[in-house]
């Protein structure tokens, strides 16, 4: 094959002929060895020492501790060194990290890197049982595990744990997800090779993939348990007590590992305040993070909405254009990554506010944009845009995501017009932490919004770059919808400023509170903030409660949200609170083992070592010592395979697209209904046939919507003509005969006629048009004045609706 494909995916799928020269290998050698490390090794004819993965989850509130299992057995008759690369959310507090080898249990020890690197060669030169767990040296979400000396016959479980917060999702939902799917990374020409991605890692076909995955969860919140949804296939949820605060769920038998597995909790009351106060280790010395009693604080501030959004920023949107974007959305969509976005891009386009400025990026091995700076906010502007969308392919070759944005900070400000940059990826890059070095030396100019496609997303460059930033980070998979998550980040976008945040503490005399979660600057509408802090000094009696207020200013306005609180801390075995405040502490220094100041590095060690948990310098390390003698013999390694999906020229070729509908852009319609909600629930995963009635009106509905949006006017409005006729199923003659032209102008007419539509069939996807409504609103009233009542009213007639003129607020 050429020398272009040896970075995987990225580079490969931008072009055609590499793809039939990539599905041929794989149609003719399944079993062929290649020196590229995405390329199709696979080990079937040697067994393959890892032989399950099983998962233990504990939710409780709003944290998941979790406890995975490699289950390992050598079938060789001679010593192995096995390494296993596996991917993990970058949220994740590692702490714990054991072996159990012929019921013997052993305990890593959380060590310098570069001297667990070097103990671990030396104890496996000598013959001993070693394993290794760290972090990858260029992404805070890659893990690798390496067992030494693996005797014939014998048998190892390896088990790490950590403990994670969970996010919040828009709809009130709860969501873990535990990744399985590792993308190859693109790597740059003349980056540092000793990353543990650049091994060679098998890749075998998913039928062929030795080891099983299971995981058992187990959830507790005091709020109630309503629900818990999935993208994969789940035992029926079992409630341990009647009051439904505890329930247990598994995944179904049989899980491949071809997509994330994403868990969805519903509680009945998911946002309330709490605190809640958890006792330090009693060996450790008071006044360190682990000795003294910890706090972590969630708040779920009710902002209120601006009644007019800001018509002002620079939008610039960096949109990833690898080959690796051509690749199916997900295995149950065989849309392309690349048409989702276009799809999302000309929404946004439409959802612009009139006045602002904007530019569109695109970006792989090299990077270009629409426009040579960032251009106002105009029909033609528009207009010339969304033509340049329609040409859009994942043509760009890899992922090079550094370049652009170094181009972007460049420009000159814009005074008066902040640059909010949204950046959509499939986070498929090995140079991470430089990308968000760069974000962050950036964001005193900027926020950056951030959106992970598809799965396996890269979570230590999706939340990163938003985190530094003071934006927010958003990840599409399975069913999700990308164009609702990115509007309802862009309507955040357009909110007015929160400013002034600050955390004060009512606490009894002797007692403070030292903040460890670094200063909240940004709050978001529907944002969940979660604070870390330890509590100084003497401990009152049981019974003694404490009270921590959040206040901030809007617009002017201050408001504040208090909550009260038992200073009676409580024990947990896991000091899951202590270890996620060193987490959020070592998010803001680690960046990684390359890019970390000098001046950090030393903190950061330090802070992994108290703490237990692993970071960018330190590594798990354990040693078995007691082996009656030591292994002999050659040692022979072994690298786990991971699973291949099919080829996404296989999975889309049978599903080409309808034509194209948004100006001859996009086709929002050729999706079935499952695809335009945020999830399925249980009972419509379940219907029958006579389904098929309700899909195809959901088809004839939003193919209607993407026309109508296609047809609305930069400022807001729409024309009277046939098109606008057709989408409104009456005739234009009668359009034109029922027109009250003494209350407004045939624009005016047809603009309201166009709210009234969306009102009355679009209902399931208003996050997605609603700041289309509020700009053709906008400027119906100030078109339409004092008779704006009797126009509402005209068009509800006319068009039978049902909507009450009372939603537009006159």
């Amino acid at each position: 094959m050429p020398e272009k494909i040896t970075y995987g995916t990225d580079v490969w799928i931008d072009n055609f002929q590499h793809i039939i020269l990539f599905v041929m290998s794989f149609l003719q050698k399944p079993c062929v060895t290649m020196m590229h490390p995405c390329g199709l090794l696979t080990s079937q004819h040697e067994p393959v020492p890892l032989k399950s993965i099983s998962v233990s989850l504990s939710i409780y509130e709003f944290v998941a501790g979790v406890s995975a299992t490699l289950n390992y057995e050598n079938e060789e008759k001679v010593p192995l060194e096995a390494f296993f690369l596996f991917p993990m959310d970058e949220d994740s507090a590692v702490y714990s990290f054991e072996a159990l080898v012929d019921g013997k249990k052993i305990v890593a020890e959380l060590q310098d890197k570069m001297q667990a690197q070097t103990n671990y060669e030396n104890a496996i030169s000598q013959g001993h049982q070693a394993f290794l767990l760290e972090e990858n040296d260029s992404s805070r979400d890659v893990f690798s595990c390496n067992v030494g000396n693996l005797q014939p016959g014998s048998k190892v479980a390896l088990t790490l744990k950590y403990v994670q917060e969970l996010s919040l999702e828009a709809d009130g939902a709860l969501r873990f997800m535990l990744p399985a799917i590792l993308n190859p990374r693109y790597v740059l020409s003349g980056s540092p090779k000793d990353s543990c991605l650049d091994v060679k890692a098998p890749i075998v076909p998913l039928e062929k993939l030795p080891y099983t995955l299971s995981m058992v969860t187990t959830i507790n919140s005091q709020h109630g348990i309503e629900r818990v949804q999935s993208n994969c296939p789940l035992s029926p949820l079992e409630y341990l007590g009647e009051d439904k605060t505890s329930a247990q769920v598994s995944l179904a038998a049989g899980h491949k590992f071809d997509r994330d597995v994403e868990l969805l909790i519903y509680y009945s009351e998911v946002h309330t305040p709490s605190v809640t106060v958890e006792m330090g280790m009693p060996k450790m010395n008071p006044g360190c993070l682990m000795g003294n009693p910890s706090a972590m604080v969630s708040f779920y501030p009710n902002i209120p909405e601006a009644q007019s959004p800001n018509t002002c920023g620079e939008f610039v949107f960096l949109m990833d254009r690898s080959g690796s974007m051509q690749m199916p959305m997900s295995k149950q969509d065989t849309q392309s990554r690349i048409q989702a976005a276009k799809e999302t891009l000309i929404l946004l386009l439409k959802s612009l506010p009139i006045g602002c400025y904007f530019n569109i990026y695109g970006f792989g091995s090299s990077y270009d944009a629409f426009f040579q700076a960032s251009m106002k906010y105009t029909q033609q502007t528009m207009e010339e845009a969304l033509e340049k969308v329609k040409l859009m392919q994942a043509d760009l070759g890899g992922t090079e995501i550094l370049a652009p944005l170094q181009n972007i900070y460049k420009g000159p400000s814009i005074p008066g017009h902040p640059l909010q940059l949204f950046v959509f990826t499939d986070g498929e890059v090995t140079d991470t932490f430089s990308v968000i070095k760069e974000v962050e030396i950036n964001s005193h100019k900027h926020r950056c919004f951030s959106f992970g496609i598809g799965e396996g997303a890269s979570t230590s460059l999706i939340k990163g770059i938003a985190r530094v930033s003071g934006g927010a980070a958003e990840f599409i998979t399975g069913n999700d919808r990308m164009q609702s998550k990115v509007l309802r980040t862009l309507k955040q976008s357009l909110q007015s400023v929160v400013e002034n945040v600050s955390l004060s503490w009512d606490l009894p005399p002797g007692l403070s509170a030292k903040m460890l979660s670094p200063e909240q600057t940004v709050i978001f509408q529907g944002q969940r903030l979660i604070f870390y802090a330890q509590l100084t000094g003497m401990m009152p009696p049981a019974g003694t409660t404490g009270e921590v207020c959040l206040k901030y200013t809007l617009q002017g306005k201050s408001f504040e949200d208090k909550v009260t609180f038992s200073l009676q801390p409580k024990p947990d075995a896991n000091f899951t609170i202590h270890r996620l405040a060193a987490k959020s502490l070592l998010q803001t220094k680690d960046m990684g083992f390359r890019e970390t100041p000098a001046s950090d590095k030393k903190d950061v060690l330090n802070l992994s070592l108290e703490s237990g948990v692993i970071s960018s310098f330190t590594a798990f390390l354990a040693i078995n010592k007691e082996l009656n003698e030591p292994v002999q013999g050659p040692l022979t390694r072994r690298d786990i395979p991971r699973p291949i999906l099919a080829s996404p020229v296989l999975r889309a070729s049978g599903t080409a697209r309808i034509g194209l509908c948004m100006a001859q852009a996009c086709d929002y319609g050729s999706k079935s209904k499952h695809m335009f909600l945020r999830k399925s629930s249980p009972k419509m995963a379940k219907t029958s046939s006579s389904s098929n009635r309700t899909n195809l009106e959901t088809y004839h509905t939003e193919n209607h919507l993407v026309q109508l949006i296609s047809l609305q006017n930069a400022n807001g409005s729409w024309d009277l003509n046939e098109d606008l006729a057709k989408i409104l199923d009456r005739s234009l003659k009668d359009i034109m005969a029922a027109h009250p032209a003494e209350l407004v102008d045939s624009s005016g007419w047809a603009t309201m006629l166009a709210v009234i539509w969306l009102q009355t069939n679009g209902k399931d996807m208003k996050c997605e048009w609603e700041l289309l409504e509020q700009k053709a609103v906008t400027w119906m009233r100030a078109h339409a004045g004092s008779t704006m009542h009797s126009l509402v009213k005209a068009a509800i007639t006319f068009l039978n609706s049902s909507v009450d003129p009372a939603i537009f607020a006159f």
